[in-house]
């Protein structure tokens, strides 16, 4: 993969990612390139299976003013006045929504750390994560309708898991911001700071607690975690003991234990880099 433009990528005592939006001079919008190079690192650190877990944090002001709206005249066509041309919209967002949904079904856990505007796209984005972070200032916020359309990159699909109904309503109908205190008290956020500095700091503690645990436990949590949101809770269970089955390991269970009891960090192994299958062969 070739030097990203929008986006950096550091390693963090070999195990923990950190990806950081830097184009804070353009308040990190989205536009074909960020979209193309999100996907292109997501892929390939889900196939890797070296990190153990991702920090997702930004630069500048804001995290992301989401989507450029001078894509819009330019980068993506929007055909409006043929059937083809609306038809072409759908397959168009449902490419743009499987980039995001990487994130979630990426194979470690993901934790975003959420300074100032988190805006349109940006909210679409950052309710794929595991853990939200936030500074004080930070604010969220449904843009899209203040443009006169409708959310529909992830928002509308997966704020309602993480915040009550009617917050989801009013944001999405006005276009008002949700300021992290009110967002820390309805779950959306997991903690808030009173800088950028201890924003991130926090974000890769815990990612680095994360990262001490086995990453197949880890894995096979997220699975399930993720799992049980959307299934009842007899369909989940069901779900978790064929989970058990292929993930548990005695020699995890033993090496976790010694390390407690020895105070230091655990060896474990770590996941299986993937390969495609057009690749083999």
């Amino acid at each position: 993969m070739s030097t990203p433009t929008c986006f950096s990528l550091n390693w963090i005592d070999g195990h923990i990612a950190h990806l950081v939006l830097s184009r804070p001079d353009q308040l990190n919008t989205m536009h074909p390139t960020f979209w193309r190079e999100l996907d292109e690192i997501l892929t390939q650190l889900h196939r890797e299976g070296t990190a153990r877990a991702l920090v997702i944090s930004s630069t500048g002001k804001h995290f992301s003013a989401g989507m450029a709206l001078e894509t819009f005249a330019g980068a993506i066509s929007m055909d409006d006045q043929s059937p083809e041309g609306r038809a072409a919209i759908f397959d168009l967002l449902t490419d743009m929504q499987a980039t995001f949904t990487k994130i979630e079904s990426l194979r470690v856990p993901v934790i975003f750390a959420i300074q100032g505007g988190c805006i349109g796209g940006a909210v679409d984005m950052v309710t794929t994560g595991c853990l939200r972070y936030a500074t004080a200032d930070a604010f969220f916020c449904i843009q899209e309708i203040n443009i006169g359309m409708v959310a529909d990159v992830g928002t509308l699909q997966r704020l309602p898991k993480l915040v009550p109904f009617a917050v989801v309503k009013e944001m999405a109908y006005t276009g008002r911001r949700l300021p992290a205190d009110r967002a820390l008290a309805y779950g959306l956020v997991n903690e808030v700071f009173d800088t950028p500095e201890a924003l991130l700091a926090a974000a890769l503690q815990c990612a680095k607690e994360i990262a001490s645990k086995p990453p197949i436990a880890i894995w096979g949590t997220k699975q399930a975690v993720t799992y049980a949101r959307d299934h009842s809770v007899e369909d989940s269970l069901r779900q978790m003991g064929w989970l058990q089955g292929a993930v548990w390991s005695n020699a995890h269970v033993r090496e976790s234990i010694t390390a407690m009891k020895e105070k230091r960090a655990g060896q474990f192994t770590p996941l299986s880099p993937l390969q495609s299958f057009k690749e083999l062969g």
